[in-house]
């Protein structure tokens, strides 16, 4: 069984980081896509998704990533996923998420790609 889905975010360099913790299913999709909006809402466009405590995401939960992503992209922001799991960055590579967000290693990577 996987375990709970937790996230923590801070803004760091007028960049959103949010840190993910277990399975991204619809709840934490959800979770993610309510930070984002919250940030977003107050201009924040520049996203980081720390994934490195979390090794599982379904469609459910990667349709909130596009829609995140697609939000960014209509604003000329940019999503960059970090500490990826090799199965989610395969998982994410199918889905093409990576012709339209980044990824980086490490938090500070992705910062210094978005600045």
């Amino acid at each position: 069984m996987e375990s709970e889905f937790k996230l923590a975010s801070e803004v760091n360099n007028n960049c959103l980081i949010i840190h993910t913790s277990g399975y991204i299913n619809n709840e934490g999709g959800e979770k993610i896509a309510d930070v984002f909006h919250h940030h977003f809402e107050n201009g924040i466009t520049r996203i980081v998704v720390n994934l490195e405590k979390s090794n599982v995401v379904n469609s459910i939960g990667i349709s909130f990533l596009i829609e995140i992503i697609e939000k960014l992209n209509d604003v000329g922001g940019k999503m960059v996923f970090t500490n990826l799991d090799p199965a989610i960055e395969k998982t994410l590579t199918i889905m093409g998420l990576f012709n339209f967000a980044g990824k980086e290693a490490t938090v500070n990577d992705a910062i210094k790609t978005l600045s």
